[in-house]
């Protein structure tokens, strides 16, 4: 049994890697896509082979994923708590998708993970929660949107007396660079979650004693994400790029380089898992909160800002409810 469920988790895994990959493509392409810098085909490409790059870079933020968050019963108990984790966090990537909402996969892998642990009785280190991933995840969109904001009005001053249509022609190129750069940023970022969970059930079955990740793991995790974001994942990519605010070239080169300075200093420095969606969210409205106030669409960053809220409790019922199930079923 403890073999079986083993397998499904290391599958189901992956499933949730491929859905973040689709889910979360637009965090690393939106901006150069709208902008067109870059076509649809090319940027996804791009993406998905920074994105496999990215995910060899660290393993840090998988050891705090598979450690710091939960304590999970040993055996089968806590092997069913985790795949009812990944489940939860599927169906709410999933759901999210449809409705072209840019949520957190990394929040619902980590709501779901503390909804089934609550249900299965097991260990919540509400620490490492609130130090690990509340704190990270409010401030990194605060600076996020400071970062977007200072960045390009520091473009603007540096720029103010340039051909208005060469600089955009050299920020459509540069958007090459920082559009790299957040997708090897996403791939550092996100898939070592995915791959602290596999651990994680790893060390509940008894296969391995800590939580250090192997490379099988690591190759697996990466080619599950870069598949997803391969496939695209437009609905979000449209709101992204266009539905809060128009992005030219320089505004989406601004908002680029700012969410890859959020990410790599959260996951080298820090070792925090930060949504990447948030982080490239906030640095958008940042940027273009430039223009005017009122060049940003509030109303469809309102809504943004409440599905991330429903995020945890959206991904957590269901993982909990699912094992509340199961364990009335089987007794597992």
């Amino acid at each position: 049994m403890e073999i079986t469920l083993v397998l499904l988790i290391i599958l189901v895994g992956l499933v949730f890697d491929f859905t973040n990959g689709f889910h979360d493509a637009a965090n690393a392409i939106a901006t150069s896509i709208s902008t067109r810098a870059l076509t649809p085909r090319i940027a996804l490409a791009m993406a998905a082979v920074m994105n496999f790059a990215g995910a060899f870079l660290g393993t840090e933020v998988a050891k705090t994923v598979g450690s710091g968050i939960i304590g999970a019963p040993q055996g089968s108990s806590g092997l069913t708590l985790v795949l009812c984790a990944l489940v939860g966090a599927i169906a709410w990537n999933v759901f999210t998708w449809w409705k072209g909402l840019p949520t957190s996969s990394s929040q619902a892998l980590i709501g779901a993970l503390v909804g089934a642990a609550l249900a299965a009785s097991g260990t919540v280190y509400w620490s490492g929660v609130v130090d690990k991933v509340i704190l990270p995840m409010i401030l990194s969109p605060l600076v996020g949107v400071a970062l977007g904001y200072t960045l390009h009005l520091v473009i603007l001053w540096a720029f103010r007396k340039a051909s208005p249509r060469r600089t955009t022609r050299r920020f459509r190129m540069a958007q090459t660079v920082s559009a790299s750069a957040m997708a090897l940023g996403h791939g550092l970022q996100d898939a070592q979650k995915t791959m602290g969970v596999i651990v994680l059930a790893l060390v509940t079955a008894g296969w391995q004693d800590d939580f250090s990740v192997p490379l099988w793991v690591i190759a697996a995790v990466a080619a599950a994400m870069a598949a997803g974001t391969y496939s695209g994942g437009r609905r979000i990519i449209t709101t992204l790029g266009r539905r809060i605010t128009h992005l030219d070239p320089p505004r989406g080169f601004a908002a680029e380089t700012s969410a890859a300075t959020v990410l790599y200093i959260t996951a080298f420095v820090l070792k925090a898992p930060i949504s990447t969606t948030q982080t490239i969210t906030a640095a958008i409205l940042g940027a273009g909160a430039t223009r005017r106030a009122s060049a940003v669409r509030w109303g469809v960053a309102r809504t943004i800002v409440a599905a991330w809220i429903l995020t945890f409790p959206g991904a957590g019922l269901p993982a909990a409810a699912l094992y509340l199930l199961i364990h009335a079923l089987t007794g597992l």
